[in-house]
């Protein structure tokens, strides 16, 4: 077992695991760090954490700031060469498109890291909202509609491991339910198909998520409608936005099952 509680394995590489804890320990709140802060996140040790910034210095992923250091815009590589390798997200943004022009409401999908979302595409409409959002905004999965999307196709075993992880996303959600709450919130979700969230992570904002499926029939990522509480009712998120949701979730799901079967040929 390794210090920061890992299994390590005869093929695990503890060194790479540290430094992406390094990498990890930047956030929002917190851009530029120094080696302490950043030793004190991580569980690292000075001296181990003083080298690692020095390697990841050298390879661009940092750079020192005044008595800390911050992360360079080269770790954006790191996440979208995973999106770019899936090509999911290009098939999937004309429906969004198309979403939002029936709803003038913004959309968003997402999939699930640890106990989080990680936002993976957005189509948005110009409004003030409370919580900034890009690719790669990561929120509590729990207090999300997406969210509770994600973590109600989970198997029983994964969903309890999925919640034991802290959040990364460095957000006090205004939702934060007891295990027996959650789970009959969970359990109307499976039974319905779609979540709602009702200023669950942030005054304000309120939407409606379903989940996208595979050619398998799993769901993958989960898509939303997202509208200021102020100006949109529930009922006009559930009579109106839904079906036009469900739809959208629908055809991305049906596009990404044909982009899937098409053979690849290599010459």
């Amino acid at each position: 077992m390794s210090d920061n509680g890992r299994g390590a394995g005869p093929d695990f590489i503890e060194a790479l695991a540290r430094g992406l804890d390094v990498l990890r320990s930047f956030r929002p709140a917190c851009p530029s760090m120094t080696l302490s802060e950043i030793a004190a996140a991580t569980g690292l040790a000075r001296p181990t954490v003083r080298r690692i910034l020095i390697t990841l210095e050298s390879l661009g992923y940092v750079r020192a700031v005044g008595r800390g250091h911050t992360l360079t815009p080269r770790v954006l590589e790191l996440g979208m060469a995973y999106v770019n390798a899936l090509n999911m997200w290009d098939v999937a943004r004309p429906h969004m498109e198309k979403l939002v022009a029936q709803t003038n409401e913004s959309t968003s999908m997402a999939q699930l890291d640890g106990s989080d979302i990680v936002y993976v595409a957005r189509v948005a409409v110009p409004k003030i909202v409370t919580l900034g959002v890009t690719i790669g905004t990561r929120f509590p999965a729990p207090a999300t509609s997406m969210g509770k999307v994600l973590l109600a196709a989970l198997p029983p075993d994964t969903l309890e491991a999925v919640l034991a992880e802290p959040s990364r996303s460095g957000i006090t959600p205004r939702w934060q339910p007891a295990p027996g709450e959650l789970d009959a919130v969970l359990r109307e979700v499976r039974a319905k198909g779609w979540a709602l969230a009702d200023q669950d992570l942030a005054p304000g904002i309120r939407s409606v998520a379903t989940g996208v499926r595979d050619g398998d029939g799993r769901v993958v990522a989960a898509i939303n409608v997202t509208v200021h509480a102020a100006e949109t009712s529930l009922e006009t998120l559930r009579e109106e936005h839904l079906p036009r949701l469900l739809r959208a979730a629908a055809d991305i799901g049906h596009d990404w099952a044909l982009t899937a079967a098409v053979p690849v040929v290599t010459v």
